[in-house]
C-alpha cells in the first residue's frame, strides 16, 4: 500500500510478486523509513496475503536509508497508552516472527542506514544482503530506551556479548564488521547483481522443504516466541512511559540528547 502524504510525497509499503518471489519495499523518503503503525499493519497484511507459491520474500529499503526503526516523532505526538503501545509492540514482534518462522526464505537486502528496528528487520530475516554503504546500529539507549523487541533475533543471530555490545555503544557498524559478526551474510558494490544471483538458486528449494526446516529450527530451544511476551511487555512499558516521552520529545525538538538537557 502506497500513501500520499500533505506534501504529495508518496510513502509506505511498495508490493511486487515476480515468479514465486514477493517483494516488499519500504518507501517512507519523508522520515528515513522510519516505522509506524500503518507501515506494519501493512507489512502485517502482506505476510498474512502471501500467494501459496510464494518460496522467497526480499524486504529492501532506500540507498540512503534500509529503514530507521521507530518513528519517534509519530510515537511523541500519539501519546500513547500502555495498551496502545503494547498493541504496536505486539504488530512489530509479529511481523519480524513471521519473517524469521514463516514458510518461504526472507531476505533483508540493506543499503543506507539500518537503524533500531531497522537492525530487526535485518536480525530476522534468513539471508542478510549488503551494499557497501550499508551501517547498522542500535540508538536506543541514547533515548533512555532500549531494544526490547529486537534482542530476542539480534541474539539468536550474532550472539548475546556482540549484541549486548551493539546495544551500549550505540554506535553504527560498517559492512566488513557486520559480515565478520555474522549480522549480515555477504555484501557486495552492485547488491542487486547479488540479490539475483541468490534468487537464482532459492528458487530451487521447495515450499514444503523450507516450511519442514524451519518449523524444526525455530522450535530448537530458545525460540522466538518464548521471548515474544517479555519483549512486547517491556517495548510497551518504554514508549508509554511519559518521562521517556518527554525526553524524545525535547530530542526532536531541539536535537539534543537527554544528557545535554
Amino acid at each position: 500500500m502506497v500513501l500520499t502524504n500533505a506534501d504529495g510525497k508518496q510513502r509506505g509499503l511498495l508490493r511486487e510478486t515476480v515468479d514465486g518471489v514477493e517483494f516488499l519495499q519500504i518507501h517512507c523518503p519523508d522520515t528515513r523509513n522510519s516505522l509506524d503503525r500503518t507501515l506494519l499493519k501493512d507489512f502485517k497484511h502482506a505476510l498474512d496475503t502471501l500467494d501459496g507459491d510464494t518460496r522467497v520474500v526480499v524486504i529492501q529499503g532506500l540507498p540512503d536509508a534500509f529503514c530507521f526503526g521507530m518513528d519517534l516523532a509519530t510515537v511523541v505526538n500519539s501519546e500513547m497508552s500502555r495498551f496502545e503501545a503494547l498493541s504496536v509492540a505486539e504488530l512489530l514482534y509479529s511481523v519480524w516472527e513471521r519473517l524469521a518462522t514463516g514458510p518461504f526464505v526472507s531476505i533483508a537486502v540493506v543499503e543506507g542506514a539500518a537503524n533500531a528496528g531497522g537492525v530487526g528487520f535485518v536480525a530476522c530475516c534468513d539471508i542478510v544482503l549488503a551494499g557497501p554503504r550499508a551501517t547498522f546500529s542500535l540508538s536506543e539507549l541514547l533515548f533512555g530506551l532500549y531494544p526490547a523487541c529486537v534482542l530476542p533475533f539480534l541474539n539468536k543471530r550474532i550472539g548475546v556479548q556482540k549484541a549486548n555490545y551493539m546495544t551500549l555503544m550505540t554506535t553504527p557498524i560498517e559492512v566488513k564488521g557486520a559480515h565478520d559478526w555474522g549480522l549480515i551474510d555477504a555484501f557486495s558494490d552492485d547488491p542487486a547483481d547479488l540479490l539475483r544471483k541468490h534468487l537464482l538458486r532459492l528458487r530451487l528449494l521447495s515450499r514444503e522443504n523450507v516450511e519442514q526446516y524451519k518449523r524444526y529450527s525455530n522450535a530448537l530451544p530458545g525460540s522466538l516466541s518464548e521471548a515474544k511476551g517479555m519483549a512486547v511487555s517491556e517495548n510497551a512499558k518504554m514508549f508509554s512511559d511519559p518521562q521517556r516521552l518527554k525526553l524524545i520529545g525535547k530530542f526532536i525538538t531541539t536535537g539534543s540528547f537527554p544528557w545535554e538537557l
